[in-house]
């Protein structure tokens, strides 16, 4: 039988943190080793505790989340879960957190129904025991990428789609593949698992990062070259066939492998709406999500990608993936864009 997952929790409300406490003490696998109220008091709980994982607010007295985490990640490199307001200011540091290093979010919990109360304590304990397979590496300044390169007329931004799915350090990840992309782009779609509050805020950091156009998908939206679609908050991500091109479908339906949005049902809708002429990464994340639906885009003809074991912040999606036999090509994550975009090329020549 495995060692239990040991976790500190750090939060400046005495109410949060006996909350955090007791939902981590009662899931299976779980140890909660310890509580702070402030980041000087989790430093030297981390050095004489030794906790696997550490669940992080942001807004503490002494020194707030985001310079904690900041040095955390320099100095003593370890899983950071950040539990967040639903707040405007909250999503935007949660991000940032992100960023910084942070493997995973999720909401603080409020005063909620019982049902409610248990769904977010089970989202909470599978999250930290994620967290705690995460790959962690100290954080070094990272040269300013190179300005995307133009397409030079090529045809493939008309004749192909690209459709990104990730979880677990996916924010980052992303953020990577789209800053490596030229504003000629092909359209490329995207589900990321993130809380509801947090995904228009990620939108927005998208798009002040990346050449492309980035933004919500409307359901019915024209997919056009250099835009890049994410859905909603709360929704599944397909597109359909309109004319020699594709439309946006954004829908309610039921929670795909756990998730709304999912990134099976956008991988699928691709599959068959766009077949050969679609181009599937799936990146960095929990779980197996994305795992069948690109071994569905990789039967139709299309070209597939999962993101190495090396460069992931964990390996699920795409390692679950790669054993389905649903990858073409298994590539560090510095490479993706670029790998893409000479696929989209060669394509649209053939």
């Amino acid at each position: 039988m495995s060692a239990p997952v040991r976790v500190l929790v750090v939060d400046d409300s005495a109410v949060v943190r006996q909350l955090l406490a007791g939902m981590l003490a009662r899931a299976p696998g779980i140890e909660v080793v310890g509580t702070a109220a402030d980041p000087l008091i989790a430093r030297e709980k981390i050095l004489r505790l030794r906790p696997d994982v550490l669940t992080l607010d942001i807004e503490m007295p002494r020194m707030n989340g985001l310079e904690f985490l900041e040095q955390l990640m320099r100095l003593r490199p370890m899983p950071v879960v950040m539990v967040s307001s639903l707040t405007e200011r909250g999503a935007a540091a949660t991000l940032q957190a992100l960023a910084l290093g942070a493997v995973d979010v999720v909401a603080k919990p409020r005063a909620a129904s019982a049902a409610e109360f248990d769904r977010s304590a089970a989202e909470l304990a599978a999250r930290v025991r994620h967290a705690a397979q995460a790959r962690v590496q100290p954080r070094r300044t990272a040269p300013a990428p190179a300005p995307p390169r133009a397409l030079a007329a090529s045809p493939a931004a008309r004749t192909r789609l690209i459709a990104i799915g990730a979880s677990a350090g996916g924010t980052e990840a992303i953020r990577q593949v789209l800053e490596a992309m030229p504003a000629e782009a092909p359209p490329v779609l995207i589900t990321q698992h993130i809380p509801a509050a947090f995904s228009r805020p990620f939108v927005e950091r998208l798009d002040r990062h990346s050449a492309l156009r980035v933004l919500e998908a409307t359901d019915g939206d024209p997919i056009v070259p250099g835009h890049a679609y994410l859905p909603p908050p709360d929704r599944h991500l397909g597109i359909a066939r309109d004319g020699a091109g594709w439309r946006c479908v954004v829908v309610d339906g039921e929670p795909v492998n756990r998730h709304r949005p999912a990134v099976d049902v956008l991988f699928h809708a691709v599959a068959r709406h766009a077949g050969a002429r679609a181009i599937g990464a799936l990146l960095t994340g929990m779980g197996d999500d994305g795992a069948r639906g690109l071994l569905a885009m990789r039967e139709a003809g299309a070209a597939t990608l999962v993101q190495d074991e090396a460069t992931s912040v964990v390996w699920g999606m795409p390692g679950a993936a790669a054993k389905l036999g649903a990858a073409d090509e298994i590539v560090p994550l510095p490479r993706i864009a670029a790998r893409m975009l000479e696929l989209s090329r060669r394509e649209a020549a053939a």
